[in-house]
């Protein structure tokens, strides 16, 4: 039962409250620059998932046998591998969007919440749950990538699902939805500010939920039993 608790508490940690994207805002150089739609978006967030989980299985494999003296470079050197991986995988069955997302698939070795993971958990933690806390933490910040896609596809061209076909191939060639027809396009909203826009406007939703849920926390711990009490008395009377 604990166990299934602490890796609730993982799910939850990694999707909602610690979510490296809108609480902890690391990696914002990727979720800034890539997400101008959502082919991108998904593309780099399945990346940085798979890097990130692989890296906390691997540095959790090892945490007993590294000093502290080459802990962290290890760690990089492990991230840097699995980093290699991922672009040989993406170059060989989705060469073109390889091609699109450029310099931000091997700067996902750079990625500061998959290094901070490894270090903060998996470094001290079993094989499971360091795998567990990878995977969500890569589906979190996969979740606000696509998010973001989503917002700035939609502003920027009135449309959604534009161009799958690059990271699922054919299946995908007739996903695209026109959401408004004869749609001029809302230029800021493919360009860097609008990502800063998007980012900013998730991030506040996600605060102002959070005060509504400790509002109501709150108030249930204020809440008085009404009625007649009875008071207990201890102790000796002299």
């Amino acid at each position: 039962m604990s166990t299934q608790v602490e890796f609730n508490t993982i799910a939850k940690n990694g999707l909602w409250n610690n979510n490296p994207a809108l609480v902890q805002l690391l990696g914002l150089c990727p979720l800034l620059a890539v997400t101008g739609s959502v082919v991108n978006a998904l593309g780099l967030g399945l990346a940085t998932m798979l890097v990130m989980v692989g890296s906390n299985i691997s540095v959790s494999l090892i945490r007993n046998a590294v000093s502290d003296a080459v802990r962290l470079p290890a760690f990089v050197m492990i991230i840097a591998s699995f980093t290699t991986c991922t672009e040989l995988m993406m170059k060989a069955f989705t060469f073109e969007l390889y091609q699109i997302l450029g310099i931000f698939i091997p700067l996902i070795v750079t990625n500061c919440s998959i290094l901070g993971r490894a270090d903060a958990f998996a470094s001290k933690n079993g094989v499971a749950a360091s795998a567990w806390d990878g995977l969500m933490m890569g589906t979190g910040f996969a979740f606000v990538l696509v998010a973001v896609g989503m917002i700035r596809e939609i502003l920027g061209t009135g449309q959604l699902f534009a161009d799958m076909h690059l990271l699922f191939g054919p299946i995908a060639q007739n996903w695209t939805l026109e959401l408004f027809q004869d749609y001029p396009g809302f230029l800021v909203a493919v360009l860097p500010p609008g990502a800063f826009f998007a980012t900013g406007f998730l991030i506040a939703i996600k605060n102002l939920i959070d005060a509504q849920v400790k509002k109501r926390e709150d108030a249930k711990k204020e809440a008085v039993v009404k009625g007649s009490k009875r008071v207990r008395t201890t102790g000796v009377i002299t």
